[in-house]
């Protein structure tokens, strides 16, 4: 009879109907995550958010010397953090207080406590994160300034913490959208931070980093 439509007609119609919601699913960007209200979140929506990877490729070296003594204080950047972030440390004779022997770390990343004890195995319990690893400091402006800005950033004691070794080591140079602190009551401050270094240093986002960051504020 005319007008009756086969199985097998019926089949391929809705075939093309599955393509072409699935061809609409791919082009059709995402809704963007809005930045909530508040300090963060105004400094966030003020961040440029980057539409291409166009850096050369990331090297440790091109940050300059490694724990500079950048504020002139005599003692280098790793040892300033552990003086900073430990309680009650102690620090080797002779040294005008700059080399920390010893203290109790209140993990921010894991909120474990750890007693820090310097020495050939067991220094690396505690390490120093760049809130902003440089790698993606590089790949979001810093490969555009000069080697003494790059050391600058490197260790500006903003951008630093002393932190559980394997939690550094999970992280490595990871933004926002691939790796947030495992003690999620410290995710607010990780962003917060992160976001006010990047605004600081005038560095960019991804639109993925950018959403990651502004969920997570919607949490604080």
């Amino acid at each position: 009879m005319r007008g009756r439509i086969s199985i097998g007609d019926f089949i391929i119609a809705l075939a093309v109907i599955v393509l072409l919601a699935w061809v609409l699913w791919l082009f059709i960007p995402a809704p963007r995550v809005e930045a909530p209200a508040g300090p963060a979140g105004d400094q966030l929506r003020a961040l440029i958010v980057r539409s291409d990877e166009g850096a050369p490729d990331y090297n440790r070296d091109q940050f300059g010397q490694k724990w500079a003594d950048e504020d002139h204080n005599g003692c280098d950047t790793r040892n300033d953090i552990l003086a900073r972030d430990l309680a009650r440390p102690t620090f080797k004779p002779h040294t005008r207080d700059c080399v920390v022997l010893s203290g109790t770390l209140a993990e921010p990343y894991t909120g474990k406590v750890i007693e820090f004890q310097r020495g050939q195995d067991t220094s690396t319990l505690v390490q120093i994160d760049h809130v902003v690893a440089l790698a993606d400091a590089w790949r979001s402006g810093a490969w555009q300034w000069d080697t003494a800005r790059r050391q600058a950033f490197a260790n500006d004691p903003d951008n630093l913490l002393a932190v559980d070794g394997q939690a550094n080591q999970d992280k490595v140079a990871a933004s926002a959208d691939q790796w947030l602190p495992p003690d999620r009551s410290f995710r607010c401050e990780y962003v917060t931070r992160q976001i006010a270094v990047k605004a600081k240093w005038k560095l960019t986002v991804t639109r993925a980093e950018h959403d990651a960051m502004a969920h997570a504020l919607a949490h604080c």
